[in-house]
């Protein structure tokens, strides 16, 4: 059911997003505690605002209001922002992006017994990305396909 209202939501809010020239980054359904919360994350190069937020908010949620069927016939608090400064990398654009960027990604299955790496992202060719992570002390190079990335974010460098 979930995945059925984040597939109706997208295709609600991608015309929204696109009107302004924003990125729709994600849509989640999910449930903590006894709430609901549909949470629609857009951005756009130098970062969203509060206003725009709002403004996509307002949009979306007239659009939802004035759908039928209900498409979500639970309550629910409708929460648009920013992905922040960590923001996930889902998409193919995302990777490319982000080449240039220090990332954290999570693996499927370890290499070199450790399945978490951090480091800056070098290259991205659309199948395999190459990041440069220290390891203790040592400089190392990581050539992974994407496919065995379970999880990967911009992160920041400290």
């Amino acid at each position: 059911m979930s995945s059925d209202v984040v597939e109706t939501v997208t295709k609600m809010v991608t015309p929204i997003v696109n009107k302004h020239n924003f990125e729709l980054v994600e849509v989640e359904f999910v449930k903590e505690g006894q709430s609901w919360f549909l949470r629609v994350y857009i951005d756009k190069p130098g970062g969203i605002n509060i206003e725009e937020c709002a403004m996509v908010s307002d949009e979306l949620s007239e659009q939802l209001d004035e759908a039928d069927p209900d498409p979500i016939p639970q309550a629910y608090f409708l929460e648009v922002s920013s992905p922040g400064a960590e923001r996930p990398l889902k998409k193919i654009e995302d990777y490319e992006n982000a080449v240039g960027d220090y990332i954290h990604i999570s693996l499927y299955a370890p290499i070199d017994k450790k399945k978490v790496f951090e480091g800056d992202l070098i290259s991205f060719d659309g199948k395999q990305i190459t990041m440069d992570y220290m390891d203790k002390s040592r400089k190392k190079q990581l050539v992974v396909d994407l496919d065995k990335v379970a999880f990967a974010r911009l992160a920041i460098k400290f």
